[in-house]
């Protein structure tokens, strides 16, 4: 065991960094991680935090006190940030900056791993960018972002670029089978339907309900032979996204605010002193940044399984001969491969990546899938 076993298909960025922190590749004091979502850069992020604090050589022995302390999220010299809402902004920075210029207390570095940095507003950026510049000699940032192009120039300019791959299906499966003991049908199954992404294969691996779901997303292509059935259908797959962000926030705003309310001193009647409002108003808004998040990554989701059909159309039409994403609707993504035209399974697909742009433009999410399903459907 090391604490490199997470990272699948990524054996050349586990030499790099394993050199690194071994002292033998030198350790820059920004680092930028990136890679498609769900090729494991915060995993990476984190192996390589361990393996900085790790007190054995070589170092990320994965045994050690740090190293399970880094890996459990619990160890007092690395920062972990975690932006919950659409935007990471400038106070937050500034109060992040000011809590890296610290000394370890008892590792060897202070390490801030910066979990989807592109989400930095352009002032939470350039305040971040002075902290990267000139930090202080036992501080190491660890940045994520999907692409190097999503933080500015200035900062990339100056982090040490770690490039992660989609993981092969079948390395993701092995990892299922050996790590978490899924059966090998259904590691097989989940691995080419997560499409690379190691998080989401784990998840649907564990949950049933989960996987149903997506297999709701994938039928939903059938049902699109009208404009009425098309309406509904758009109708299904935003519910079916808030009903995950539900489930996701409910519990934890409840917790939150409860907690909050306790540490300003509500009265047994439930009543709060004078001056405390600002602060539950600020994490309500916290909160509902976060629940608009969490709807977004969940429809976004929804796009990508819908796109899987279509891709594994197109395939079948143009006789590419690769592996379908989704095996198990062979016989009627076949049917509907001879039944269509490839060029019609394109714009379909370009009508899949346009609802993803509007999303990220705030545009309704029921009028953005209404505008999809109704260019989807057949009818």
């Amino acid at each position: 065991m090391s604490v490199w076993d997470d990272l699948v298909g990524q054996e050349p960025v586990i030499e790099q960094l394993s050199a690194a922190a071994g002292g033998t590749g030198g350790v820059a004091h920004a680092w930028l991680f990136t890679g498609p979502p769900g090729s494991g850069r915060v995993a990476a992020a984190r192996a390589f935090a361990a393996a900085l604090q790790c007190t054995q050589t070589p170092r990320g022995c994965g045994h050690c006190t740090s190293c399970h302390q880094v890996l459990q999220g619990t160890h007092a010299d690395v920062e972990v940030v975690r932006p919950e809402g659409l935007s990471f902004g400038v106070k937050d920075a500034r109060s992040l900056v000011l809590r890296a210029s610290s000394s370890p207390s008892g590792g060897r570095w202070q390490v801030v791993l910066f979990e989807d940095a592109d989400r930095a507003t352009e002032g939470a950026a350039n305040a971040l960018l002075k902290a990267i510049e000139e930090p202080p000699a036992r501080t190491v940032w660890l940045l994520c972002t999907p692409s190097p192009e999503d933080l500015l120039v200035t900062i990339r300019s100056r982090c040490r670029l770690v490039t992660l791959q989609t993981p092969p299906i079948a390395a993701i499966a092995d990892f299922l089978v050996q790590r978490d003991g899924v059966d090998r049908g259904t590691a097989d199954v989940v691995a080419r339907a997560a499409q690379g992404h190691i998080s989401r294969a784990r998840r649907l691996a564990a949950d049933p309900a989960m996987r149903e779901v997506r297999d709701g997303v994938v039928a939903i292509p059938r049902r699109l032979t009208g404009v009425s059935p098309a309406v509904a259908a758009a109708e299904t797959l935003v519910k079916a996204a808030e009903a995950e962000r539900d489930a996701q926030t409910a519990e934890l705003n409840e917790t939150e605010t409860s907690a909050l309310r306790k540490a300003l001193g509500e009265s047994e009647k439930g009543r709060m002193p004078r001056g405390t409002a600002g602060a539950l108003k600020d994490l309500e808004a916290r909160q509902k940044s976060r629940a608009t998040r969490v709807l977004r990554d969940a429809l976004d989701r929804t796009l990508l399984d819908l796109a899987s059909y279509y891709r594994d159309l197109l395939t079948l039409q143009i006789g590419a001969g690769g592996e379908l994403v989704n095996i198990e609707l062979g016989p009627e993504l076949r049917t509907a491969a001879g039944k269509g035209r490839p060029e019609d399974t394109l714009r379909r697909l370009d009508a899949i990546m346009d609802c993803r742009e509007r999303l990220a433009a705030n545009v309704n999410p029921q009028l953005a899938f209404e505008a999809l399903t109704l260019a989807l459907r057949t009818g």
